[in-house]
């Protein structure tokens, strides 16, 4: 089973500029994809970025209205997956959650969808200021 810890949340100005972390430990062959989310009171969670960590030679799929702004990448030394987020603005306000999901169904669309996603990590807070 694979253990998912999020850091990096923090409060930042309207148009700077933030990268997370998203650390796994465990049995990391569990899963073959990990995800990024957001998630808003009241609101669904959002499928924000993508990448294959162990398959695909890392390809990466984004949400099309974040894909200027966000770009994910993995470390595999360290078993860490990044999502760098640009031109920040306060409705990017949100808890961000990343996810693994083990699916070999899961295309670019399905891997942006909470239900390919088996094991979560308890999320890091990200405040927009304008």
């Amino acid at each position: 089973q694979v253990r998912l810890v999020e850091s990096g949340g923090d409060s930042v100005q309207a148009g700077g500029s933030l990268t997370l972390s998203c650390t796994m430990s465990g049995d990391a062959s569990s899963h073959i994809y990990t995800g990024w989310f957001r998630q808003t009171p009241g609101k669904e969670r959002e499928g924000v970025a993508a990448i294959w960590t162990w398959s695909r030679h890392g390809g990466t799929t984004y949400s099309k209205s974040l894909k200027d702004r966000f770009t994910i990448s993995h470390d595999n030394a360290k078993n860490t997956v990044y999502p760098l987020m640009n031109s920040l603005k306060p409705e990017d306000t949100a808890m961000y959650y990343c996810a693994a999901g083990s699916s070999r169904l899961a295309g670019n669309a399905e891997a942006l969808l909470p239900s390919y996603y088996h094991t979560w990590g308890n999320g890091t807070l990200v405040t927009i200021s304008s």
